[in-house]
């Protein structure tokens, strides 16, 4: 039995990295939904359907709590899952199993607040003093979603959220494209969100798993010392909590480390490789 973790690609490797740093006994088993990548540009009924293929395939490999280190794939795909389809998975395959998404703890993180707090909401007419800013960088899907804005607001009216969808990036960061080509694409939309809103946001979100592979990139877009929001950190945390308050799941005690794609097996690109530490070298799904 194992821990899964599953995205459209090799952006979720930047959480499984973290959660096998804070889990290094239990078993791992990744998959990148690569034959698809990305899910940014796709629409929602085919993202949901992605989503519940590839969380069906890591449950036959042994998982029992996939994580989705997917943005898209959270915002689009997770409700749904976990409404409708996931009782009847638990009951197909007769062990304790769930599916779980990044953005709640993503959120948690943004806010410094519980997910199960909401905020009291100000009295129409009265003036909120203070009033910062949070970037967010995302795909296009997550960005039409409008999650991040929707639930910091329930949380937190001091708060203003502004998306900057980033459509092609993840893509690029798929494919291993060259650093200076991608800070070009970065630069450009740190400072398109600047011009949109006025000035540079108070804080950063990475709304997509694949840019926290070039954080340096919106680092140094960004000014000196801004706060950016790291998704590994905040899923690892969050994830550490689950299990301490759901110990039925069954995640292994070897340390295994599996590998799997729908796309072309074998190794991955020269930027994943150097983000991992190691080359890395995917089995077929």
């Amino acid at each position: 039995m194992a821990i899964g973790v599953f995205d459209s690609g090799v952006g979720g490797l930047t959480v499984h990295r973290e959660l096998t740093r804070r889990f290094p006994d239990r078993d791992f088993v990744y998959l990148a939904d690569q034959a698809n990548a990305p899910y940014g540009g796709r629409g929602g009924e085919e993202i949901v359907d992605l989503t519940r293929a590839g969380c069906e395939r890591l449950f036959e490999a042994g998982a029992n709590v996939i994580v989705l280190a997917c943005n898209t794939a959270s915002a689009i795909a997770l409700r749904r899952l976990q409404q409708s389809w996931v009782p009847e998975a638990r009951a197909r395959h007769g062990r304790p199993i769930n599916v779980l998404g990044i953005i709640v703890p993503t959120i948690e993180a943004a806010t410094g607040l519980p997910w199960t707090y909401e905020a009291e909401r100000t009295p129409l007419g009265d003036k909120i003093e203070a009033i910062d800013i949070t970037g967010v960088f995302s795909t296009a899907a997550t960005a039409h979603s409008r999650v991040y804005e929707i639930e910091i607001d329930k949380r937190r009216e001091d708060l203003a959220v502004f998306s900057e969808p980033c459509p092609g990036l993840a893509g690029l960061i798929e494919l291993g494209a060259p650093a200076e080509e991608l800070k070009v694409v970065v630069d450009d939309h740190v400072d398109a969100l600047r011009r949109r809103i006025g000035r540079h946001p108070d804080q950063a979100i990475l709304g997509c798993t694949h840019y926290e592979i070039v954080a340096d990139l919106f680092a140094a877009a960004l000014p000196p010392g801004t706060p950016v929001i790291h998704q590994p950190t905040a899923v690892a945390d969050a994830l550490d909590r689950y299990f301490q308050r759901h110990p039925e799941y069954d995640l292994g005690g070897q340390g295994r480390r599996d590998f799997l794609t729908s796309g072309k097996a074998g190794p991955q690109s020269d930027l994943v490789s150097q983000f991992w530490g190691a080359p890395l070298t995917f089995a077929p799904a």
